[in-house]
């Protein structure tokens, strides 16, 4: 008898036999708990051999966890028992029944790198440009067809454009190609089973009689290809038994189909619909929160979480004035609590909408000494595409950076291949040279084809001509000329389905360095005497760290910082505080979590254009406020940098919905500048006022970072305090400012407004 304590609702999942169930199970309700104790009781209370029941989920981690835990239910070891993911349960069927297929049982999954390579000697092999066609880009896409069950010929009979039609030319070469090699990728190995059902039914019908008892968890993250092979396996009146929750489906963008979940009953008739809404994670605050946010989504069966915890704190609802206040503050309250004793810092966590949020929280978490771990995701300037765009601004100011020139010269890239660069490398080091200076003289390498030597020649080129003309502007405006002349966000946009994320962080490297220049590269004059011999206080401080390299064009004291906080540890030891998105979070949970970003635009994000998108970015609020235990915070800025330069934000829908009797409001006050009153979202159809002025100053070229100052007005930078400022002069991105600053050891300082970050103060 297995003896497991469980509330009403789970006994109903648990006790239930034979027919089709859906248990919807809400956020900490003890899903896992339901799928192995009705699982082991199906072995040791109904008969059920072992060998009749296959459980799947969506990680090894989980499917491992699900066998150790009806192995103790069981207290023996479930022999003959299938557990697994999707894939690992398909690929050990394909073992089986390969020979029908036409494949041997000793095929070869292709992982994606072996897939890419197939997809880019395919390209090659069809004549098609290597530029449009990069094997990342088809192979998600082919990915993405083969997921909808759009077999070659269905693909290209939809192919709208020369690209996709080509793409179809691929997409049919690639089977015969991994048939050839007697292998499969990972979307074969749900594609194949599916296949062979269909044409030899007697083959079904085996695996139907040896899995009699279906167990699925996380069921609203199956796609099209998952939800067939269970309905095949199934038949009409299967014993399928599927837990899930629809408020928690947040992979729409990568396949997975709600539809699957919500239309359950419809798809299995006289399926049982058993609901857990006892949550034993939160407070009672933290739930009601979640319940009144969820509840606008029209696309859902329904459930309302509840909780026996009484008590507990209101949640805060934080006003920042930019994204680094943002940081600042939140870091700050995690600090105290830690100091309290309240939590440890490993009990804490900042959810973001995306990864690029996460570079103002390193930093201020570095500053102020605070253990940290960013957990599904490289460390901000360790990602690819800022590495990348980084390269590009180091050979502006040194073109003999090798290193360099090989990551520029391959993203985005232009054909020319590592034998080319591995060719001119030799000659470049017989004649002592540089790569940069070798590929200006690539004609003279004789072992090099007509179009390489042109390629090296017209990247040695345009490297001389941003030199020319970007080594001396501040780094935001030569980062984002570099992308420009680049095309480097469209680069990454047809690369694959990352493209937009990865193009967030490269306009959030911008966004750093135009705050970098605003906190140190703003001051136009470094000398102790200033440009008209009346002094002008110290030289602006440098960051932590970068006082060697003080010295130089602010291009090249933001590339030290850049380097110096990319070798900086991510973590250190144990206990940090951790920083991942959303998408991340689920399944987790924290005693503390902050969701920041909360603004229009970014949560959700502007992209949702769609009723379902919308619903989907709500059910990823949803899932961030039911991580926490005891805590939430809910932060936006009320302006942010985009594109290097401050844009007025409004806060996120999301934040309306949370009723006003449970929130505490905080509204940071910096010392730098003064923090502005909370404002709402705009209703549709209307215009804020900030945004009015915004496209003014657009119209007049004044950038909406560059107020109309005036002499004898009174000013606060984000640094050097409150001051008066003395003298204006020039327009746009070039106006200066003089400020007297009241702090005597500042004096006065002569400033680019556009990225001083300097308020008016409203005394």
């Amino acid at each position: 008898m297995i003896a497991v304590p469980l509330n009403d609702a789970q006994r109903e999942a648990v006790e239930h036999v034979t027919g089709p169930m859906l248990v919807l199970a809400g956020a900490g309700s003890g899903k896992t708990r339901v799928l192995t104790v009705r699982a082991a009781r199906l072995v040791d209370e109904h008969g059920v051999d072992p060998r009749h029941i296959l459980a799947v989920t969506f990680t090894n981690k989980a499917a491992g966890e699900m066998r150790a835990r009806v192995a103790q239910l069981l207290d023996r070891e479930p022999g003959g028992l299938w557990i697994g993911t999707f894939h690992a349960v398909c690929a050990r069927l394909l073992r089986r029944e390969a020979a029908a297929l036409g494949f041997t049982r000793e095929f070869t999954i292709y992982d994606e790198d072996d897939t890419e390579a197939l997809v880019r000697r395919l390209v090659d092999d069809l004549g098609l440009p290597a530029k449009l066609y990069g094997a990342r880009g088809v192979r998600h896409e082919i990915s993405r067809a083969k997921n909808a069950m759009a077999g070659p010929e269905a693909y290209a009979q939809e192919a709208a454009d020369p690209w996709h039609a080509n793409v179809g030319r691929v997409y049919a070469a690639m089977g015969a190609a991994l048939k050839r090699a007697n292998a499969m990728d990972f979307d074969d190995l749900l594609l194949h089973p599916l296949a062979l059902f269909q044409a030899q039914p007697a083959i079904l019908e085996r695996w139907r009689a040896r899995f009699r008892f279906l167990l699925v968890d996380e069921y609203q993250d199956t796609n099209r290809a998952q939800y067939l092979l269970l309905k095949a396996l199934a038949g009409d009146a299967g014993n399928l038994f599927v837990v899930g929750d629809d408020d928690q489906s947040i992979y729409g963008w990568r396949g997975a189909d709600i539809r699957n979940i919500l239309e359950f009953q419809k798809d299995f008739p006289g399926a049982r619909l058993v609901r857990l809404e006892e949550n034993y994670r939160s407070t009672g605050g933290i739930l009601e929160a979640a319940n009144s946010v969820i509840a606008p989504n029209t696309g859902r069966l329904g459930k309302t979480l509840f909780t026996r915890r009484l008590g507990g704190e209101p949640l805060t609802v934080l006003t920042a004035a930019d994204e680094r206040d943002e940081a600042e503050w939140l870091v700050r309250e995690f600090a105290d609590r830690a100091r309290r004793a309240e939590h440890a810092f490993d009990e804490m966590a900042v959810l973001m909408r995306t990864n690029a949020q996460t570079r103002a929280f390193e930093e201020e978490l570095r500053r102020r000494g605070v253990p940290y771990r960013v957990v599904g995701a490289v460390s901000f300037y360790e990602r690819r595409e800022v590495k990348d765009l980084l390269a590009h601004l180091r050979l502006v100011v040194n073109p003999a950076d090798d290193a360099a020139f090989r990551r520029a010269v391959a993203a985005p890239r232009r054909g020319i291949g590592e034998q080319s660069l591995e060719t001119l490398g030799r000659w470049a080091a017989q004649w002592g040279w540089s790569l940069s200076r070798a590929a200006a003289a690539a004609g003279r390498v004789p072992e090099l084809r007509p179009k390489a030597r042109e390629l090296l020649e017209t990247f040695a080129a345009e490297l001389a001509a941003a030199r020319a003309e970007l080594k001396d502007l501040q780094p935001a405006e030569a980062l984002r000329a570099i992308a420009a002349r680049t095309g480097f966000e469209q680069f990454l946009l047809e690369e694959d389905e990352t493209g937009p994320e990865r193009a967030e962080n490269v306009a959030e490297l911008i966004n750093a360095a135009a705050a970098w220049t605003e906190e140190y590269g703003a001051v136009l004059d470094q000398s102790p005497d200033g440009p008209d011999g009346q002094g002008e206080g110290p030289a602006t401080p440098l960051p932590e760290g970068a006082e060697a390299e003080g010295e130089g064009s602010p291009i090249e004291r933001f590339l030290a910082q850049a380097a110096l906080t990319t070798s900086a540890e991510t973590e250190r030891g144990e206990g940090g505080v951790t920083l991942m998105t959303l998408h991340a979070a689920k399944g987790l949970e924290f005693a503390v979590v902050a969701v920041a970003g909360l603004e229009e635009g970014l949560f959700p994000l502007s992209r949702a254009d769609t009723p379902e998108a919308l619903e989907e970015e709500r059910r990823l609020c949803y899932v961030g406020i039911t991580r926490a235990k005891d805590k939430v915070l809910l932060s936006y800025a009320t302006a942010r940098r985009r594109g290097g330069e401050l844009r007025p934000s409004q806060p996120s829908r999301f934040l309306d919905d949370v009723p006003p009797a449970l929130i505490e409001a905080r509204v940071t006050r910096p010392s730098w500048g003064v923090a502005r009153e909370p404002r709402r979202h705009p209703r549709p159809g209307t215009r804020s006022l900030e945004l009015v002025v915004d496209e003014m100053a657009a119209a007049a070229g004044i950038s909406d970072v560059t107020p109309l100052f005036r002499a004898g007005e009174r000013v606060r930078h984000r640094r050097f305090g409150s001051g008066v400022i003395r003298r204006v002069e020039g327009r746009g991105r070039d106006l200066k400012v003089a400020v007297e600053f009241d702090d005597a050891e500042v004096g006065v300082k002569q400033l680019l407004a556009a990225y001083a970050g300097l308020e008016k103060a409203w005394e």
